[in-house]
């Protein structure tokens, strides 16, 4: 059974990076053969360290029970962040994924997504309600300056009824 793919389209990409609290990291998204590129340079310096992108998303997600990402990167972890609301700050979903310089196809249901406010954990925020999703978008915040690169040749919202995601 087929998901919900998310069209690979650069125009609804927002870039939102450490620049907001002071720090220097940059990033881009642009087309790649296979689909997107999300590529910069993570700096640590003026309390910075995060890079991310970050899209509305219109679709109704009620009936679906987590995400597929085909990615290619460069050996860092990302993270994929859902947030359900529209607006630019507040509670966001994260759950962590692993690059290689291969393509790999990485499933997080939504019980993998842990809720996080400026990188501190919120419990009480609860579990990813699906019908309330209203952004999706990559955050590296590793650690590790210097230049990164992860291409996205996939995002597709899987039914709640696939038995991966039981």
């Amino acid at each position: 059974m087929m998901g919900l793919v998310i069209p690979l389209s650069l125009e609804p990409w927002r870039i939102v990076n450490d620049g907001v609290m002071g720090g220097i990291s940059s990033s881009r998204m642009a087309k790649a053969d296979a689909g997107l590129r999300f590529t910069g340079e993570l700096s640590l310096e003026n309390n910075g360290g995060f890079a991310s992108v970050r899209r509305m998303v219109e679709e109704d997600l009620s009936d679906t029970g987590g995400v597929l990402l085909e990615v290619r990167g460069d050996g860092r972890s990302y993270q994929f962040r859902i947030r359900q609301s529209g607006r630019f700050d507040g509670v966001a979903w994260r759950a962590n994924f692993d690059t290689s310089s291969e393509w790999r196809t990485v499933e997080l249901p939504y019980a993998d997504f842990r809720p996080v406010f400026r990188g501190r954990s919120v419990p009480q925020a609860g579990p990813v309600v699906p019908a309330t999703i209203r952004q999706i978008g990559f955050l590296l915040a590793d650690k590790q300056p210097g230049p990164f690169e992860l291409e996205i040749r996939r995002i597709e919202f899987l039914p709640t009824s696939e038995n991966s995601l039981d």
